[in-house]
């Protein structure tokens, strides 16, 4: 079979370029009708997009998780049952256990400002947290009275008290401990002798020593000559 050449010079078709054949013809068409259906897919494609229906850009779904993620990071958490907040001079002031020497030192140093330090935690294994009132002088800041109060039906009900000055009390991994300063004649507010630390343990509806530990302090370094309040 004689292959093609650049010659043109011979005649017939089978020299030179091909003429349109059956078969230049069918190429033709096959390439018209694929141009069609590309064209067929992109218009159904776009229309797809531009409804926002199954299209790749469709981002419903991953919308809605957004939104029902941040619903919930904002959700409040649910409010405590106990409000850590009482009026600690009223309820001092009102309590018929307190004495009345605690009372009448009991006033405001500054302003409105009272020298009393407030505690709140889990003591008596309540409902509600308990209220741990330690009172103070204003000048010196001496402990003259330590009180325990337990919220029952709504109310506060005193279940502890210290009033041999100075003293504190405060609230440690659920027991109460309380510190008296001990002083010996001579010594100075600012430099007791030691001090006594007694752990306290509520036990069937009242609280119960469980341990004391003495402590000494070394008297090395001087203080002023403030004498120690008494414990009358």
């Amino acid at each position: 079979m004689r292959g093609l050449s650049d010659d043109t010079s011979g005649p017939g078709p089978s020299h030179g370029t091909l003429g349109p054949g059956p078969g230049r013809v069918r190429g033709s068409l096959e390439a018209a009708f694929t141009a069609m259906a590309v064209l067929a897919a992109l218009a159904l494609l776009v229309s797809g997009c531009a409804t926002g229906g199954t299209g790749a850009r469709d981002e419903g779904p991953a919308h809605s998780d957004s939104v029902a993620g941040v619903a919930e990071a904002k959700s409040p958490s649910p409010s405590a049952t106990v409000d850590d907040h009482v009026d600690a001079v009223k309820l001092v002031m009102d309590d018929p256990q307190v004495s009345p020497a605690v009372k009448h030192e009991l006033k405001p140093c500054v302003a409105d400002e009272y020298a009393v330090d407030v505690s709140y935690g889990v003591l008596t294994g309540g409902p509600a947290n308990d209220v741990v009132v330690n009172v103070m002088t204003c000048g010196d800041a001496v402990g003259i009275g330590s009180y325990v109060y337990r919220e029952t039906g709504g109310t506060y009900e005193n279940v502890f008290k210290a009033e041999e000055p100075p003293v504190y009390a405060e609230i440690d991994r659920g027991d109460l401990v309380v510190t008296k300063q001990v002083y010996e004649k001579g010594d100075p507010v600012s430099s007791p002798s030691g001090e006594n630390v007694i752990t306290y343990r509520w036990t069937t509806g009242r609280f119960v020593q469980e341990y004391s530990t003495h402590n000494e302090y070394s008297n090395a370094v001087g203080g002023d000559a403030t004498p120690a309040p008494s414990s009358n």
